[in-house]
């Protein structure tokens, strides 16, 4: 007889484990089945993000950085290091180190909120006459347990270019590009998103020349105009070299080389050999081997599980969230979906603001933004003013001797509530956080400009924006 559990999660990534931790904090029983095993088949629970994603690109950008300021900027501060040398394979240790230790910090959480874990690949394979649904957990042992609830979130998977599969040596996807044995003389990477630019800044500052070929027309579309221009701008100033607007051609691959044709947006004929090439034109949902005809769980025309704004399928108490549903592929929005969908297993009202998800690109300079850009406001014919203040004006970025970048806040133009910000600059990615607090509560820009912060720090950046909206910036 196969075990019954309240809740049953699929997949242990960062929507998937929180929904098991807060599904259980709610008084259910709850499992959790992940696949994600290293070569010795122990449990690495934390999905791409956590294994291949966020944690261990972070960890290389780290390192590098290190290694980046080691080389070309300790002089300014006086500090003489001598001949520094790269010792990659530590460099990369210390990635995997970080990994595992939030891997076992999964476990640990699993552990201390009762939540029972499955190492293994769960699929459907059933459902019964009392509407419970049976998940067949294939691991060390093949096992079938039952559930009252289902919750998919199995995540994403690299998208390949068509015709030429990743073999993780010399075309990578983001799992690959993590752990290049030796820095590569050359390298290429299709692809100016987020995973392309922060993977191709750290294997840029480890000594690789790197270039990166984008179809689309304009450099990082999805962010404000003006924030697009100060980062390829800066982008360039560090050696990545960013070609938009090209058509890839039939890409040739030997046992040395890579050979990519592609024609300019200027309709030029060029070539490029590279060492290595990193491939990172998007993710596609991973409903791989998840069996869902079996129970006739409904995916869409591009494979992702259909649901409603509530992350509710076409199956009564069949849930999915994350990278597998639609939205964008970002971990905290994953969280964030977890925790909604366990809440309203619970019966209560777990809420998701789409509106208010910030997103951060993690290079140097760091760019973060939420809520809507100035191009997509002024499409809209939305009334709006604008205030913007420049790194270079603020004290602790002198200090810290990164002035690259600016703030820029945009307000409605009558009600002055915050429509959106955008960040390009030293610790963008934390400094975020403030305004989508003041954007959820329907903050106004004269919020932000009242509110009294801490000098000298960065987040003054943030203040004297707010203050230029009113075109009253007291540092500028």
């Amino acid at each position: 007889m196969s075990t019954q559990f309240d809740v049953v999660v699929i997949g242990a990534g960062p929507g998937g484990y929180i929904a098991a931790i807060r599904a259980a904090q709610l008084g259910k029983k709850v499992a959790c089945i992940d696949a994600w095993t290293d070569e010795a088949g122990n449990p690495k629970p934390g999905g791409t993000c956590t294994n291949v994603g966020c944690i261990p690109s972070k960890a290389l950008l780290q390192s590098s950085e290190h290694f980046e300021q080691a080389n070309h900027h300790f002089a300014e501060h006086g500090i003489e290091v001598g001949n520094v040398k790269l010792k990659l394979d530590t460099l990369i240790g210390r990635k995997d180190t970080v990994v595992k230790q939030n891997n076992d910090g999964i476990q640990f959480l699993f552990k201390k909120n009762k939540v029972t874990f499955f190492s293994g690949k769960g699929e459907f394979s059933g459902k019964a006459a009392d509407g419970s649904y049976s998940i067949k957990v294939s691991g060390k042992k093949e096992e079938t347990i039952t559930a009252s609830h289902v919750i998919v979130a199995t995540g994403s998977q690299p998208r390949a270019l068509p015709g030429l599969a990743f073999d993780e040596k010399q075309v990578l996807s983001n799992d690959g590009a993590l752990s290049i044995p030796a820095v590569p003389k050359k390298l290429g990477v299709i692809g100016a998103g987020v995973i392309g630019l922060e993977l191709g800044s750290v294997w840029r500052r480890l000594g690789a020349e790197v270039v990166v070929l984008e179809a689309a027309p304009d450099f990082l579309a999805v962010c404000d105009t003006q924030v697009a221009k100060e980062a390829q701008k800066a982008f360039t100033k560090q050696g990545l070299v960013v070609e938009t607007g090209v058509k890839i051609g039939e890409i040739k691959q030997t046992a040395k080389a890579i050979t990519i044709p592609y024609t300019t947006a200027k309709g030029e004929e060029q070539s490029l050999v590279v060492d290595k090439l990193i491939v990172s034109i998007g993710r596609v949902p991973y409903t791989t081997g998840l069996n869902t005809e079996a129970v006739g769980l409904q995916l869409d025309d591009r494979g992702f599980i259909v649901v409603d704004d509530n992350c509710k399928t076409n199956l009564p108490n069949v849930w999915a969230v994350g990278d597998v549903v639609r939205g964008p592929m970002l971990a905290h929005k994953a969280e964030e979906e977890g925790v909604a969908v366990a809440e309203r297993i619970a019966g209560q009202h777990g809420h998701v603001n789409f509106d208010t998800i910030p997103s951060v690109i993690y290079t140097s300079p760091e760019i973060a933004w939420v809520g809507k850009t100035e191009q997509a406001l002024k499409a809209e014919k939305r009334e709006i003013k604008v205030g913007s203040f420049p790194f270079l004006a603020n004290g602790r970025a002198r200090a810290l001797g990164d002035t690259t970048g600016f703030v820029k806040i945009i307000a409605d133009a009558k009600s002055d509530e915050v429509l959106g910000v955008h960040i390009i600059g030293p610790s963008a990615s934390e400094l975020i956080a403030e305004a989508v607090t003041i954007m959820e509560f329907k903050g106004a820009a004269e919020d932000i400009a009242r509110i009294c912060h801490a000098h000298p720090t960065l987040s003054e950046a943030m203040k004297e924006a707010a203050l230029a909206v009113d075109k009253r910036a007291l540092n500028f």
